[in-house]
């Protein structure tokens, strides 16, 4: 805020204000030069008594003076409550001292107090300070020996930029001329500053516990001198906590270095040194401050964190405590070139941020653009540096890994489909696992794994250098190994509670192109089991004889679906869908896919795998016209299996399914409406719900498959055409009806009602007349329209539709038990 003074309002005409002056006169020592002895304490101050309230002696001494045409306007802030933890002696007016607080009680109405600093130093910089401590708006106005305007003095702290050596005055004021206030007004310079306290080498050390000390209220600033050389990068700490302490850096020239203390951050020295510190408190508060500003380049004070090799790093791994905003370091030391794996335990991680820093205090890696790992480009020292982001303090354990080595790393493995996964043991919250393996280049490899119980797992491939391998983003799966040799899985385990000493998590690493180890499965027949049944392993071959669409169904002992993804010779993505369309005859790799991406599925989980052309043959044919209503009736014998049924409507004809009511898992199949070339037409919800309609080409098959969770059984279903003349019986206006006997060979019948014996809303009723079950109701128009129902399951129930002209077709769909039904329609009752 220095330097920045309050607009003038143009709206504001005021008449100069006479103001009577008191003269102080305040000599700054001719002290150049950064290290200077101390020629007063800024902490202290020398005071010309005054009574509270009493007009200084001076006020009325001297003559008065008009106000400069350019002062600006009263700034539009509420002053801050300024804290004084002691009383001082008053002064109004007299010598005032670079560094001393000038405390003044009362300013009354249109009196000046004036105060002049005498300099022996060309082109000085003074840090100006009025607190306004009660009362009306003060503000002053700084003139150098000619009477011109060098800066004015309001809220905040003030540089004033100085001519040549002289006598400068200050002249303090009520803004507005009417009204009382109290003040504090302090001094100091910038290129001869009354006093500078030296920051040893120590100070730099991040083990320093800093500089502590209070800033008095009112004081302009408190000067700190140090030398570094140019370049060098410090780390520098919020020095107030609480309060609004900051400051700024200067170098030899007096000119601005690059560097403002006030919140937690790094900066580099620019300019010459040695160098200055400024410290203030932002609204002229007393307050404490606590200065660091541990050097990042060439950094020292850390402790030692040495690199340490695959598995728990038990005492090479490092620990600390950071506090609540601040940061920590630790020393590493790099014997050559190479990759390192940076880890924190989970729980500091999730509330730390790391960077690493080289010997030049450059950033080498950052927490979340080097996750996996971290590539030292020389051998030398390098600095990791954990800001604590939390409220609270953190207590840490770190480790470093050096990825271009196998030290530690597990027995080498394969990448074979058939041996069970490795199993992982993690006994440390900072250990990074090695899982070697040898490929050839070219060879396509995916990584699975699982922890064994809720955690996050992070795996990645390296080479024997330490390089991670495939870093971009890639719509294939598995990752292309440049190389014949050996590779390495790089894992590890975040989670990490409290009494935890050991987690576990099982691995696979595996080969999507040329895989070994995986059954083989050929295309089988609708209406019989798969031949290969149930068995382990996650991968099928798939050996397809021609190319084409082909129905590809995975399944477990309970017929939940599995979903694979297919992959071609290469280890390429073909499919992730029920129908498969395969470029070419050959083999093909089938691959389970987790409930999780590339999540472990072990040997120990049984499934079968259905390979079917997707245009059905050898199919039975099913009855779906005429009066009486031919069920079709099969089994399924074992998952996976999948049925068809060959409809005789042609083309353009509609048609429903029938189950019976109380049907449940194998008993009421799912079913698809595929034509003569396997492509889709209906599901279940249309059959259902409304009606199908015959497109593409003849034949028409359904194709059925057991519902989810249950593994075989016995099933009965019906289709009828509802297009077109009906050739069903007619059901007759009025209370005698129809009546229907149902069982479990026949749960659906259907009538007809002709144009005229229906008006456009019509009540049908039907009733459970003897047996057992329920019923419901559709009404259908002659385009095939479900126009009513179906309704819910019922013994005994009116329902009444809203119909179009025209004949109507009405179905009563029961239970697959013995019952006799009457059914009735009429003309809704008032």
């Amino acid at each position: 805020m220095r330097g920045i003074l309050p607009a003038h309002r143009p709206d504001q005409t005021r008449r100069p204000v006479l103001i009577r002056s008191a003269l102080v006169t305040l000599t700054v020592a001719a002290t150049v030069g950064v290290g200077a002895p101390a020629v007063a304490d800024p902490t202290a101050a020398t005071s010309v008594s005054n009574p509270a309230g009493a007009v200084h002696p001076a006020a009325t001494a001297a003559p008065a003076i008009p106000v400069a045409p350019d002062t600006p306007a009263a700034p539009e802030v509420e002053a801050r409550p300024v804290k004084l933890t002691e009383a001082a002696a008053d002064q109004c007016g007299g010598r005032l001292a670079l560094g001393r607080v000038a405390s003044c009680s009362t300013i009354v109405d249109q009196q000046q107090h004036q105060f002049t600093v005498t300099t022996t130093v060309d082109s000085d910089v003074l840090i100006g300070r009025l607190t306004q401590l009660s009362g009306e708006i003060v503000q002053a106005q700084v003139t150098d020996p000619g009477g011109s305007q060098v800066c004015f003095l309001s809220s905040y702290s003030t540089e004033c930029q100085l001519g040549p050596a002289g006598r400068y005055t200050a002249t303090v004021y009520i803004y507005y001329g009417t009204g009382t206030s109290s003040y504090l007004l302090s001094f100091e310079s910038t290129k001869a500053p009354s006093a500078c306290k030296t920051l040893p080498e120590r100070f730099f050390s991040f083990a320093s516990p800093g500089v502590s000390g209070t800033l008095r209220a009112g004081l302009a600033a408190r000067c700190f001198t140090f030398d570094q050389p140019t370049g060098t990068v410090l780390h520098l700490a919020d020095p107030s906590g609480t309060d609004d302490v900051q400051g700024s850096v200067r170098d030899a020239e007096n000119q601005p270095a690059g560097c403002n203390v006030r919140y937690a951050q790094n900066c580099t020295l620019t300019g010459p040194g040695p160098y200055r510190l400024f410290l203030e408190e932002t609204y002229g508060n007393e307050a404490p401050y606590n200065l660091r500003m541990p050097r990042i380049s060439h950094a020292f004070g850390c402790p030692t964190l040495p690199l340490t090799g695959f598995g728990d790093p038990g005492p090479s791994g490092g620990s600390g405590t950071i506090p609540a905003s601040e940061i920590g370091c630790q020393a590493l030391t790099a014997a050559a070139p190479g990759t390192v794996a940076i880890r924190f335990d989970g729980f500091a991680a999730q509330r730390f941020y790391w960077y690493l820093y080289d010997v030049d205090g450059q950033q080498v890696c950052s927490q979340y653009e080097n996750a996996r790992s971290c590539a030292l480009p020389q051998a030398g020292s390098y600095t990791l540096i954990a800001r604590n982001n939390n409220w609270d303090p953190v207590v840490y354990q770190a480790a470093v890994t050096s990825l271009n080595g196998s030290d530690g790393c597990a027995p080498l493995t394969g990448t074979a489909w058939d041996p069970p996964a490795v199993v992982v043991s993690q006994t440390s919250p900072v250990q990074t696992n090695c899982q070697p393996f040898t490929a050839e280049a070219g060879d396509r490899i995916i990584v699975y794994g699982a922890p064994d119980r809720w955690n996050q797992l992070s795996t990645w491939l390296v080479d024997e250098q330490g390089t991670v391998l495939c870093t971009e983003w890639s719509e294939e799966d598995g990752c292309v190994l440049p190389n014949d040799g050996t590779y390495r899985v790089i894992s590890y385990l975040s989670g990490w509670d409290s009494g935890t000493t050991e987690l576990t998590y099982r691995l696979q690493i595996r080969a999507l192109d040329d895989p070994s180890g995986c059954p083989t499965v050929t295309p089988g027949s609708y209406g019989t089991a798969p031949e290969a049944g149930l068995a382990g392993i996650r991968c099928r071959v798939l050996d397809i004889p021609a190319a084409g669409t082909y129905q590809v169904r995975a399944v477990n002992a309970n017929n939940y679906r599995q979903y694979p993804t297919i992959y071609d010779a290469s280890g390429l993505r073909v499919c992730s869908w029920q129908h498969c369309q395969f470029p070419a005859a050959g083999r093909y790799t089938l691959v389970l896919n987790g409930p999780e991406v590339n999540k472990v599925i072990d040997n120990d989980h049984l499934y079968t795998v259905s390979v079917l052309p997707v245009a059905p043959s050898n199919c039975a044919t099913a009855a779906d016209d005429g009066p009486s209503i031919e069920p079709f009736r099969d089994s399924f014998t074992a998952p996976g299996e999948v049925d068809c049924v060959e409809l005789p409507s042609p083309a353009g004809a509609r048609i429903v399914r029938w189950a019976p009511g109380d049907a449940t898992g194998a008993a009421r199949p799912e079913i698809t409406i595929v034509d003569a070339t396997g492509a889709y037409l209906c599901d279940y919800n249309s059959l259902y719900q409304y009606s199908c309609e015959l497109t593409g080409t003849a034949p028409f098959y359904a194709v059925l498959v057991s519902p989810e969770n249950t593994a075989g059984g016995a099933y009965s279903v019906a289709f009828s055409r509802v297009d077109g003349s009906s050739s069903c019986p007619e059901l007759p206006r009025g209370d005698v009806g129809a009546t229907f006997d149902a069982g479990p060979d026949d749960f659906v019948a259907c009538f007809t009602v002709p144009a005229d014996q229906h008006g456009a809303r019509e009540s049908f009723t039907w009733q459970r007349t003897a047996g057992s079950g329920d019923a419901s109701l559709s009404v259908f128009t002659e385009a095939g329209v479900r126009y009513c129902g179906p309704t819910s399951q019922s013994v005994n129930r009116t329902v009444t539709c809203h119909l179009p002209d025209g004949p109507l077709t009405v179905f009563l769909e029961a239970d697959g038990v013995d019952a006799s039904y009457r059914l009735t329609h009429r003309e809704p009752s008032a």
